[in-house]
């Protein structure tokens, strides 16, 4: 009986040591790290997330669906996304005193552990991967408009070294250890989107329409129009990308059973996305309106008068784009320092963090600097990627788990989602990789 009552005790106490052991590895990992958040994190974080790269070309994505496709794809997105959003944030806690703080671990209660993590990691990973490589390339872009306009000498140092003075900051700023760190730069982004979008709007209403201003397809030929066509798609799919992090930030919000965390999460995806339509709708409208199908990729590439507004305007977008670099870096920390502590045993330390950020900084600027298609790699990632984890992902998971009736009014929902973000996800990545074979025939490396 002694020996039993031994054994036990031994079994209690290596249960309580492992227990111990798992919650300091929770403690240490970024997403897990801190839960006090308020729900204006979440409108700011989901601001930061969603607006960037996107609504700079939406005029152009406009320009080639054309004027009726065009709004109506703008307006059927923003529905749509809002609509998966809000399935992600009531499934963050579908099962009383669990919590699926991460996408995948959502994608495994859905689809099963092996299956769940082969069906979400690999996305999530190309579209938090994909993000930071284009707003490598944005920031890089934007700094060097600033240069071009304030010192009047256009073209006199390279892109290259641009997204290299970009992409330093992050060597830093990876440093901060979670979500509620980078509160204050997420803030600050959050305002830039806001701004840089009122100044794009406004600054090309002030132009007024151009005197040789076309709404037809920019494409002479059929074929063109179509492939051109497909782009624009994924552009508006990479729009709309705030998904991929949703569930890691509403792991930072305190919940109770008397007071879940998807009251204050709702609440700030709210005004997070009347944010959004503030942004995406007028610098679409109205960028399309002035300018035409000549309209720039990146509308404030279209734009030079007022000089010292649009300088500010990009320096803005840096601003902004520094803060979304985070907040899609940081999950992706999660899963590397996640998958060498918990599988390979490395002990949780600054060297560690040290190793996978640095890398990982150092690899999207590489990219970045040898791959700066911006208008390519929006259609092309923004139909690949953005599309499943966007638009189709969470319906197909709300399907699988709350089982509703067969023809009832969520399963016609979820299943005209689901077939809009497939045609999405096959046609979009066709545009862009069109486009960017395109732009790689004039293209010189490191130029």
């Amino acid at each position: 009986m002694g020996t039993q009552a031994t054994y036990e005790d031994n079994s209690f106490d290596s249960v309580k040591e492992k227990s111990a052991k798992e919650k300091a590895v929770e403690d240490w990992l970024p997403i897990t790290s801190s839960r006090n958040a308020k729900w204006w994190y979440s409108a700011f974080h989901n601001v930061t997330a969603m607006v960037g790269a996107g609504v700079l070309s939406l005029p152009y994505a406009m320009a080639e669906l054309g004027w009726g496709p065009g709004v109506a794809i703008l307006i059927l997105s923003w529905i749509i996304t809002l609509y998966t959003l809000w399935q992600m944030v009531e499934m963050h806690e579908m099962i009383p005193g669990k919590r699926f703080d991460r996408y995948h671990e959502l994608g495994q209660q859905a689809f099963g552990e092996k299956l769940g993590l082969w069906i979400v990691v690999p996305q999530q990973l190309l579209v938090e991967v994909s993000v930071d490589i284009v707003y490598m390339v944005t920031g890089g872009k934007s700094l060097m408009k600033f240069h071009d306009l304030v010192t009047n000498k256009p073209g006199d140092i390279k892109l290259t070294y641009f997204i290299m003075i970009f992409g330093s900051c992050h060597f830093f700023l990876s440093f901060l250890p979670n979500f509620n760190a980078i509160a204050g730069v997420s803030l600050a982004a959050a305002i830039m989107s806001l701004s840089y979008s009122t100044i794009a709007w406004t600054a090309s209403a002030a132009k007024g329409v151009q005197g040789n201003v076309s709404y037809g397809y920019k494409a002479s030929t059929t074929t063109g129009k179509v492939f051109a066509f497909f782009s624009a798609l994924g552009d508006v799919g990479f729009a709309y990308a705030g998904h991929n992090v949703v569930l890691e930030i509403q792991a930072t919000i305190p919940s109770t059973p008397e007071k879940p965390s998807k009251k204050p999460m709702w609440k700030g995806v709210v005004v997070a996305y009347i944010i959004v339509a503030m942004c995406y709708f007028p610098v679409s409208l109205v960028g399309y309106y002035i300018f035409g199908n000549g309209v720039e990729d990146n509308i404030l590439m279209s734009l030079n008068h007022p000089t010292w507004l649009i300088a500010m305007a990009n320096l803005f977008v840096v601003v902004h784009v520094i803060g979304s670099y985070q907040i899609y870096a940081i999950p992706v920390f999660d899963m590397l320092e996640t998958t060498l502590v918990k599988k390979f045993h490395f002990t949780p330390c600054f060297r560690l963090r040290f190793f996978t950020r640095t890398t990982y900084v150092a690899l999207t600027m590489f990219l970045g600097m040898t791959f700066p298609f911006f208008g390519g790699l929006l259609g092309f990632f923004g139909g690949l990627v953005f599309a499943p984890t966007t638009y189709f992902l969470p319906c197909v998971m709300w399907l699988s788990i709350y089982k509703p009736r067969r023809f009832s009014l969520s399963w016609f929902t979820n299943w005209i989602c689901i077939i809009l973000g497939v045609l999405l996800m096959i046609l979009g990545p066709i545009g862009g990789l069109r486009q960017i074979i395109l732009d790689a025939k004039t293209y010189q490396f490191y130029s």
